[in-house]
């Protein structure tokens, strides 16, 4: 399966400068909320984990996947796209600011491990992850995430 067939159209594109890390987070999870993919829930456990242990979603510079356990509140697999047109601090010491998000919601913890192979192939192509941060529209997000 592909990444693009757990995003659908989750895909949410920020222009806000200055997000708060909460305010940023729920962005992440605004959708995926929205659908009842996830419920509320799963984002105060992001929240929480954020605030005990800091940005241990942030994976590399610009790089974030949000995440929470399955019994946090997932309802069903999915992915949230999260493009930060400004950027957002969101307290990573060693990466700085954070341009694209791929929220996670997996239901257990082995059906997504392909999943994240395709994720970690993504986020080791920096040439599409700058054109994931400059696309004009969903679509050409969409059209890029296809290949995985």
């Amino acid at each position: 399966m592909s990444i693009l067939n757990l995003i659908g159209d989750n895909i949410v594109i920020s222009h806000e400068k200055n997000l708060t890390v909460d305010a940023a987070l729920s962005l992440t999870c605004s959708k995926l909320i929205e659908q009842g993919k996830v419920e509320a829930s799963y984002l105060e456990a992001i929240k929480a984990k954020h605030k005990e242990i800091g940005a241990y979603y942030v994976l590399a510079p610009k790089i974030a996947m949000p995440h929470a356990r399955p019994e946090d509140g997932v309802n069903q697999a999915a992915l949230q796209i999260t493009v930060f047109k400004k950027g957002v601090d969101l307290e990573s010491e060693d990466n700085g600011d954070v341009y694209f998000s791929v929220t996670l919601a997996a239901l257990d913890s082995d059906s997504h491990i392909q999943t994240i192979v395709a994720l970690s192939e993504l986020f080791q192509n920096d040439e599409d992850i700058d054109a994931i941060i400059a696309a004009k529209d969903e679509s050409a997000i969409a059209e890029i995430l296809s290949k995985y």
